[in-house]
């Protein structure tokens, strides 16, 4: 186990740098195709690109696990070349892939290694085990499962652990490794990372116990299946495993309604400020839809609150579908509303100012968002630079 990682996607560039050298070791340099299923997440084919890899996709199957026969033909077509696949476990597709050991002996028949992100390890602790299924290396985000605030930029920490096979190539010392056999690449200058966070983990694990840690995770798949059963009938789970059940998280699919009318997953994202509410996760693994990742850490009361929120966006969509007003002057494109907007003399919208406001009909501790609608999309395609001309440094 390293801590040096200072990020969930530091303790993935760890690992991959491990297995590169664990390649390179037995004297397979040759090796370097990562598989990816596109289940996986976001950030993993970046760390494989940056660990010298290159990427290999695999597709997805109908009920959103990882496609058997593309895997295969995969293994298959990169057999000498395999370094590793990256799996995430279970997928961002908030489903368990139940064939997850017989994937990782494919890929290990065919010598490369198996990759696990941790990042929805709070859907495993005390339930399983990576190393048990086929795992070779796996990081934790500690921001997410072990109860450290999330890094934001720092300070953040992503342990690293793996098999006994690929120990010698973990960070080393940063003042070592350069230049000194029998190191990993350092990933950190320190050689314990963001040290200074990690009593809050430890801490957390001491007071919950094993007992407790099981509870947790039970409690973070017991709260997305209820939201999940609970918004179906208005807004379709796009995936589900055995059972119709589905993981940590859930993908809510806006896309016929989109078709229908015109309203965007972002139209529902930003009216979720109204009602207090950062938006879940936007059009990622799927474009148009909303992935919903509760958590253990709400209870009852706040979960049916976004609940609630949600049935009642979806009433507004329906008065879109039923011309009561056009999406273009509804309240789902024109949120987020100000403090500003509300009270302006200059009100001219198709809708009241109460149902912009307060919508859920919540009048106290009512949060105003500064900022109304932008197009971010435009503002990340058009980049200005504000620095000072390079003419006021000449002197």
């Amino acid at each position: 186990m390293s801590l040096q990682p200072n990020a969930g996607s530091q303790g993935e560039l760890a690992g991959l740098l491990a297995i590169r050298g664990y390649h390179y070791s037995r004297g397979e340099e040759q090796r370097n195709v990562c598989l990816i299923p596109a289940s996986a997440h976001g950030t993993n084919a970046a760390s494989a690109v940056l660990a010298g890899m290159k990427v290999v996709v695999v597709a997805t199957a109908a009920d959103g696990t990882i496609d058997h026969e593309d895997l295969y033909a995969k293994i298959e077509a990169n057999k000498d070349a395999l370094s590793a696949i990256m799996i995430t476990y279970p997928s961002t597709h908030g489903v368990y892939d139940a064939d997850v050991t017989e994937i990782c002996e494919a890929v290990h028949a065919a010598g490369g290694q198996v990759y696990v992100d941790g990042a929805n390890l709070n859907a495993l602790v005390g339930l399983a085990q990576p190393g048990k299924f086929g795992g070779d290396v796996s990081h934790l985000n500690l921001h997410k499962t072990f109860c450290i605030p999330h890094g934001g930029g720092g300070p953040g920490v992503g342990p690293v652990a793996a098999k006994a096979h690929l120990a010698p190539f973990m960070p080393g010392d940063a003042n070592k490794a350069a230049h000194q056999d029998g190191h990993g690449v350092a990933i950190s200058a320190s050689n314990f990372g963001s040290a200074g966070v990690l009593p809050i983990s430890w801490a957390y694990v001491k007071l919950m116990g094993g007992e407790g840690l099981t509870e947790a995770t039970k409690a973070a798949l017991l709260a997305a299946n209820y939201v999940a059963v609970r918004l179906n009938e208005y807004f379709p789970v796009l995936y589900t495993g055995e059972g119709g059940l589905v993981a940590h998280e859930c993908i809510l699919d806006l896309r016929e309604l989109t078709a229908k009318t015109g309203v965007t997953a972002e139209d529902v994202a930003k009216r979720l400020i109204d009602f207090g509410f950062h938006a879940p996760t936007l059009a990622f693994p799927v474009a148009g839809t909303l992935m919903v990742e509760p958590t253990e850490s709400e209870d009852l009361a706040e979960i049916d609150r976004f609940i609630e929120a949600m049935i009642t966006i979806r009433k507004e969509i329906d008065q879109v579908a039923n011309g009561d007003f056009t999406v273009a002057d509804s309240p789902l494109r024109r949120a987020p509303h100000t403090a500003a907007a509300v009270v302006s003399s200059d009100w001219d919208r198709a809708y009241p100012r109460e149902q912009a406001a307060f919508p859920a009909h919540h009048k106290q501790d009512k949060y105003f968002p500064p900022v109304g609608r932008i197009d971010g999309a435009a503002g990340d395609r058009n980049l200005i630079c504000s620095c000072p001309p390079l003419s006021e440094f000449e002197d």
